[in-house]
């Protein structure tokens, strides 16, 4: 009984529960991940990676807008071009940790 009081609580509250199941929802998009695997490798324009992935550049625009929007890729713009790379450490470990996982 003392175990089951105890994981009551420690359990996290519903709107975390929530952020983290809209968190992983992005991850769950193929072209999603191609597009953070690319980005994994290194800095990127949309061209590149449309290039890259055989992918149309306003299909890669329409993930990286989304990706932007979950605060997993940062931008940096030089002249007309916008570049793209993962926002910190925590989505390459992230991506490494998944595919370590998916190996096993």
């Amino acid at each position: 009984m003392a175990d089951c009081c105890k994981i009551t609580k420690e359990m996290l509250p519903e709107e975390k529960i929530c952020d983290l199941a809209d968190f992983y929802k992005v991850f769950g998009d193929s072209s999603r991940l191609k597009v953070l695997w690319a980005l994994h490798q290194g800095e990127l324009c949309v061209t590149h990676l449309a290039e890259q992935l055989s992918m149309t550049a306003p299909a890669v625009s329409h993930q990286l807008k989304i990706l932007r929007q979950s605060h997993l890729v940062r931008t940096r713009r030089m002249g007309k071009n916008i570049y793209y790379t993962l926002a910190d450490d925590h989505v390459q470990k992230i991506l490494e940790l998944g595919l370590e996982h998916t190996e096993e």
